[in-house]
């Protein structure tokens, strides 16, 4: 069985119900869930965990029934460190490896696809992922 990886944003548009990204995004991961196991990281976990309150309705958003959990390998965070070095070499601002970096190495070290809307970052930084995105 394959392993999608769900991106926050993602996670979050079914959450807040977004008005564009809805209906895409429910539809993406109950595919995904048919074929696939879905997975989340801490990285994804903490940046969806801004939009509540209390742990217990976190989890209860994100049922282990449905999302497995998963530590970031150590040779993805070597990998994290490697792609935004080349992303300061090409020119990129930030200061330090943004949620992406290590959200995309994880798919990539563990050969999982990538659910997400930022296809293109991810293509350019770890082009070995699948990537499933809106055309």
């Amino acid at each position: 069985m394959t392993s999608v990886l769900v991106d926050a944003n993602i996670l979050l548009d079914i959450m807040t119900e977004d008005e564009h990204w809805f209906e895409w995004s429910a539809n993406a991961v109950s595919c995904a869930a048919e074929r696939s196991r879905l997975v989340i990281n801490p990285i994804i976990y903490a940046e969806v965990s801004i939009r509540y309150s209390y742990i217990e309705d976190l989890e209860a958003a994100l049922p282990r029934s449905l999302f497995d959990r998963e530590d970031i390998p150590y040779e993805a965070a070597f990998l994290a460190g490697k792609s935004f070095l080349t992303y300061k070499r090409r020119g990129g601002t930030k200061r330090s490896p943004l949620p992406d970096f290590f959200i995309g190495a994880h798919a990539a070290i563990t050969e999982y696809e990538l659910l997400t809307r930022d296809a293109a970052r991810y293509r350019t930084n770890f082009p070995t992922v699948k990537v499933i995105a809106p055309e």
